[in-house]
C-alpha cells in the first residue's frame, strides 16, 4: 500500500470516528429528556481557562431530611415535570452538595459543568440584579447532564440567550 493510500485510510477512519461521535450526541439530544436547571456560576480561577463558563447546577432534592452546610449525598438524576431532580441512591453516580445559592440554601451537583462560549460573546454569567442564569441540559441515564444552551430568568420561565 502506498503512503498516499495509507494516509487516506487513516483520514477516513478519523472522519468515521468523529462522525459517529457527532451522530451519537445528535441522537441523544433529540431523544433524551431535556430540562432547564438553575445555575450558580463559578470562576475556576485558572489563568488559562479558555472561553467557557463553569456552572454549578442546582437540582431539586427531598428537603425533609435535615442537612448541614456542605453535606454531600449520592444520587441519581432524573428529569421530572420539567425539572432536574436528584433522588437519593446510595449507588448513585452523581453527588450533590448542600450550599448557599445567593440568599437561600440549595443542592448543587458537586461536579460543575463547562459551557463553552464564542470569543466575541460577553461573559453570560455576569447578570443584572434580579436575573438568574439557567442552563438547558439533556439528562442521560449514565454520565453527567449535558449542557445545551443558556438562558436567563427574571420572574418567569428562562429565556434562551443568543450566544452565536
Amino acid at each position: 500500500m502506498t503512503p498516499l493510500r495509507k494516509g487516506l485510510v487513516v483520514a477516513l477512519v478519523h472522519v468515521a470516528l468523529v462522525g459517529a461521535v457527532g451522530a451519537k450526541f445528535w441522537f441523544d439530544r433529540a431523544t433524551l429528556p431535556r430540562v432547564w436547571a438553575r445555575t450558580v456560576p463559578i470562576d475556576p480561577d485558572l489563568p488559562v481557562r479558555g472561553r467557557y463558563v463553569r456552572l454549578n447546577v442546582a437540582v431539586e432534592h427531598d428537603t425533609s431530611e435535615v442537612s448541614t452546610p456542605d453535606a454531600v449525598r449520592a444520587v441519581r438524576l432524573e428529569a421530572r415535570d420539567g425539572a432536574l431532580v436528584a433522588i437519593a441512591d446510595s449507588t448513585g453516580r452523581h453527588y450533590i452538595r448542600h450550599t448557599r445559592c445567593g440568599d437561600e440554601w440549595c443542592w448543587v451537583l458537586v461536579r460543575p459543568l463547562a459551557f463553552f462560549i464564542p470569543e466575541h460573546v460577553p461573559d453570560p454569567s455576569v447578570r443584572a440584579p434580579g436575573e438568574a442564569l439557567w442552563v438547558e441540559v439533556s439528562v442521560p441515564r449514565k454520565g453527567p447532564p449535558r449542557p445545551i444552551r443558556l438562558g436567563v430568568a427574571a420572574d418567569g420561565a428562562p429565556q434562551p440567550l443568543a450566544l452565536r
